[in-house]
């Protein structure tokens, strides 16, 4: 009985926390509803009605699948590439104090230089269409390093000198006390890139031009003064960041449980 009535709890606490979510869209889109009734010009701000009416439209093209997928596409892999780099570099720098002082420098440089400055760079290496992998590649390796970096540091320095007078292997101490210590600054560090990631990919895309992409409509539908259009890709960027976030959290939470 007493598990059940924890079950109905938990069941109406979702409900709850459901209608609350729909009421604070609501409310916002009310807003935006009532301050293009206000402006009264589509062109500079158009009605939430009208940018999905664009977005249905978009939906229906094949173009429209092409450019997310790619876009999806660029994103992943410069993620993956971010995480994988910068989790062995903040190893690597966090056991030796030499290359994390050689390290330094870079990460500093990368940190302080503007994305749009470092897109322009990358567009004289590579190609259109693989300037949005290696920028984030770029931009969001320094993060997931720092992390690492620090948690790297924060591990327990008697439980290391334990190790080793006891003369446990190095990869040992890897795989059982570094790495299971950097696993929340990794996790901290990839919800920051997922974020980050789609900002960068989509600016990058819009001065690289690459022929499917998201940032290339952006700039098409902003070249016609299609502001409907315009809004409804962006809409799109914000849903596909916001999906790739809830589905890392929900991997996370039910590898946590488990």
């Amino acid at each position: 009985m007493k598990i059940s009535t924890t079950r109905a709890a938990k069941q109406t606490k979702k409900i709850s926390k459901l209608f609350k979510r729909i009421f604070i869209l609501l409310f916002w889109l009310l807003i935006w509803e009532l301050c293009s009734l206000f402006i009264n010009n589509t062109i500079l701000f158009p009605s939430p009605f009208g940018v999905f009416k664009a977005l249905l439209v978009l939906m229906g093209k094949i173009y429209f699948w092409q450019s997310v997928g790619k876009s999806i596409f660029r994103v992943i892999v410069g993620i993956i590439l971010s995480i994988v780099i910068g989790i062995i570099l903040g190893i690597i720098s966090g056991i030796n104090n030499f290359m994390e002082e050689l390290m330094n420098p870079l990460i500093v440089t990368i940190k302080s230089t503007p994305v749009i400055s470092v897109i322009i760079i990358v567009l004289v290496w590579v190609n259109s269409s693989n300037v949005a992998i290696l920028t984030n590649v770029l931009m969001c390796f320094p993060i997931i390093y720092t992390n690492v970096l620090q948690g790297i540091k924060n591990v327990n320095s008697d439980l290391i000198e334990m190790a080793h007078i006891y003369k446990v292997k190095r990869s040992y101490i890897l795989k059982d006390i570094y790495l299971p210590s950097i696993k929340p600054y990794v996790i901290s560090g990839i919800l920051m890139c997922l974020g980050i990631g789609w900002k960068i990919c989509v600016a990058s895309e819009v001065l690289s031009t690459p022929r499917y992409s998201i940032g290339l409509n952006l700039l098409n539908a902003k070249s016609i003064l299609e502001t409907e259009e315009l809004f409804a890709w962006t809409i799109i960027v914000v849903l596909l960041s916001f999906i790739f976030e809830t589905i890392f959290k929900y991997y996370i939470k039910n590898k946590t449980e488990r």
